[in-house]
């Protein structure tokens, strides 16, 4: 089984993964993002702390998008599941959907997460381009930390606008540049070849971009929030972590020290963006 499309970084942390490291499994066995600390200042650098930092991110996204109870739910580029699980825990009678190019992500999603009684889940491999789905098939669309792999957020939210309900709402996070970055983004894109721990990322899109995008669409801002600064402790932990693993990839060490320092600089900002589908009129 093999992904459709090359993200170096799911093929090193799954094969750790398959050799049973305990603190791996603590840390990114259930989310595979950034962590999120309310207060960063009280963060560890232990993986049982940046799993709780990593699920209190979800949180804030499907908290942005509105989620509760009853409600049909997509998560695009679900990774192992994470938000999915998180919100089978905590709702009731909801119908989850966690959607995925790579079927090695499915896979271990469908291995670990069992729908408690009342709600269901659907693990579907597929391109959040082209949604399988019928038109106004949702209450809310998600994508955590995800959205900078996808072949076009024009087109994802094309297809996030057909699938939602009427008054539904999209929410995500995404790392998002300040205008003065673009022309450094630009110039780390012509690294090597060899290079790309984290695969191809799309990290073009400013604040001003989504709103265009959003009023292109159809979508009015519900939501916007940087949380910059409580996502700051993941690059220490990070570095924590990978004195114990052996990384083979040459780029993974650069890649993450260029947006732990563009962040910290305020350059590139951590922001949880939502959208809402208008419940009568708007743009089709």
């Amino acid at each position: 089984m093999s992904s459709p499309i090359r993200l170096p970084y799911f093929d090193v942390l799954l094969k750790l993964l398959d050799q049973g490291d305990p603190a791996l499994e603590q840390a990114f066995g259930r989310h595979v993002h950034w962590g999120y600390w309310p207060e960063p200042r009280q963060a560890k650098r232990t993986p049982e702390d940046f799993a709780r930092a990593a699920e209190a991110l979800s949180r804030l996204v499907y908290q942005a998008a509105g989620v509760g109870d009853g409600m049909r739910v997509l998560d695009a580029g679900c990774g192992f599941g994470g938000t999915v699980a998180s919100l089978n825990n905590g709702c009731s009678n909801v119908h989850l959907v966690g959607l995925n190019i790579d079927p090695r992500q499915l896979d271990r999603a469908h291995q670990r997460i069992t729908p408690r009684t009342g709600n269901t889940l659907a693990w579907i491999q597929a391109d959040a381009c082209v949604l399988p789905f019928k038109d106004a098939s949702f209450d809310a669309v998600l994508a955590v930390e995800c959205i900078f792999h996808f072949p076009s957020r024009a087109g994802f939210f094309k297809e996030a606008w057909r699938v939602l309900k009427p008054g539904g709402r999209l929410a995500l996070s995404d790392f998002v540049p300040v205008s003065g970055l673009l022309p450094i983004i630009r110039l780390t894109e012509s690294w090597s070849a060899t290079l790309g721990f984290y695969g191809h990322c799309d990290v073009h899109c400013t604040l001003a971009d989504y709103h265009r995008l959003a009023a292109a669409t159809g979508f009015m801002v519900s939501h916007a929030r940087d949380i910059t600064a409580g996502t700051l402790p993941t690059y220490a932990f990070l570095r924590t972590l990978a004195r114990q693993m052996k990384i083979p990839n040459p780029s993974a060490v650069p890649e993450t020290l260029l947006l732990e320092w563009t962040s910290r600089l305020s350059v590139l900002r951590y922001r949880v963006l939502g959208f809402e589908k208008p419940a009568q009129g708007g743009c089709d």
